[in-house]
């Protein structure tokens, strides 16, 4: 189960996520179930790219494919929340 969101959370767009894939700006975001995690600080992120997943996406849909579940976010900070 993905950690339990803050109660302030910022609102951030497809448009603005997108931004903060490790190639326009230095952040790398992904979304998860509506939330938004920085995986910055991850070796397996580098560039933006993890395997076959690109960051500034919304990737709860290729969970499913991963070899891991949704705790995989547990060590990532939230940002915000996807709208």
């Amino acid at each position: 189960m993905p950690p339990r969101e803050p109660t302030e959370l910022r609102n951030y767009t497809r448009a603005q996520l997108a931004l903060r894939n490790g190639q326009d700006r230095p952040e790398i975001w992904c979304a998860y179930a509506g939330l938004i995690y920085d995986v910055s600080a991850s070796r397996l992120w580098r560039n933006g790219k993890h395997y076959e997943h690109w960051a500034g996406q919304d990737l709860t849909s290729e969970l499913t494919d991963a070899p891991h579940a949704d705790w995989v976010f547990e060590r990532f900070t939230i940002i915000g929340k996807l709208i």
